[in-house]
């Protein structure tokens, strides 16, 4: 049983998913930072870690594995004991145990569970798509060296301190101004006029047009048959996403390149970080949506997750 797949799943939409005779995984928000030594932005995210304490079975973790499975919900917890017990023998045996995409469990000297998480995956869909971004810093009183140097070797001063000596550009800007304002209104009015000649000429054109068209008589002999169209629409709020794009452009490609393998895909529209997302397919049944997705990661994408939404 890959049971960290149906763990990772879960953390997507819950912040506490537990294992019952284990632990639990817990997730909290983190708001994205600006580290002022890197210049490094870290966008938001949810950061993971495991709770020993928190061993009561809550029923959500064996209620998704019923579901997805089809079995019944006391199997599924029989199944979740069994793997814990495989779990604790390997980990009092010294070995460290892997979730993948979640992170490493291991024994310390007091027996004590260590948990070191996984930090190339954000489990924060609102972030998805964003990554670190880093940016160099502005060393502002260097360029202003640099073009007081310039300054130096060009007719026109640019720092204001060197214009007093120079009045004669004060003068030659006032006139520069005034024939530009000058030709931007002789400008206007040209403009104006040959606007006003066209909109009289359009009138009269309508005017004919119209005439024309109540003296006209249409008979058609041989009309055409009607044609009718069966146009398949997605509806549903439960959505396969396969990336989510700030170029507009790249999500419709994204969208061509997955219709052209069989894919129903299609846009949903920016989420609010301005990020347009393309998805597989939309359902609107939740356990036809749960197998789509399993299919997709086993054939397509893996990195592809279930989005819950009600779309307008």
């Amino acid at each position: 049983m890959q049971l960290e797949t149906y763990i990772s799943d879960l953390l997507y939409r819950y912040d506490c998913v537990t294992i019952s005779g284990l632990g639990a995984f817990l997730t909290h928000r983190v708001s994205a930072r600006l580290d002022d030594n890197t210049h490094a932005f870290y966008p938001p995210k949810k950061v993971l870690s495991f709770n020993e304490q928190l061993q009561h079975n809550d029923g959500l973790l064996p209620s998704y594995i019923a579901e997805v499975e089809k079995i019944p919900y006391e199997v599924a917890v029989q199944k979740i004991i069994k793997y814990v017990k495989t779990i604790k023998s390997y980990l009092i045996q010294g070995e460290t145990i892997n979730f993948n995409n979640i992170g490493e469990l291991v024994l310390n000297n007091e027996g004590k569970i260590n948990f070191e998480p996984s930090y190339h995956i954000n489990y924060l869909t609102d972030a998805f798509g964003l990554d670190q971004l880093s940016c160099s810093s502005i060393a502002r009183e260097v360029h202003k060296e640099k073009v007081v140097t310039i300054e130096k070797s060009v007719p026109v001063t640019i720092t204001p301190e060197k214009r007093k000596s120079r009045p004669y550009l004060k003068y030659a800007s006032v006139a520069l101004i005034a024939l530009t304002l000058g030709g931007f209104t002789a400008s206007n009015y040209y403009v104006n006029q040959i606007e006003a000649q066209n909109q009289i000429a359009q009138e009269e054109a309508n005017h004919q047009l119209d005439n024309k068209v109540q003296e006209a008589t249409f008979v058609i002999s041989n009309p055409l048959p009607a044609a009718t169209l069966s146009i398949e629409k997605q509806s549903g709020n439960y959505h396969i996403v396969a990336g989510a794009f700030r170029v507009e452009a790249n999500s419709d490609k994204k969208v061509k390149e997955l219709q052209s393998l069989g894919y129903k895909a299609r846009k949903i529209g920016a989420n609010k970080y301005g990020l347009h997302e393309v998805v597989y397919a939309s359902y609107s049944d939740r356990s036809e949506a749960l197998q789509a997705l399993r299919d997709v990661k086993r054939e397509h994408n893996s990195e592809a997750w279930l989005l819950v939404k009600a779309l307008d």
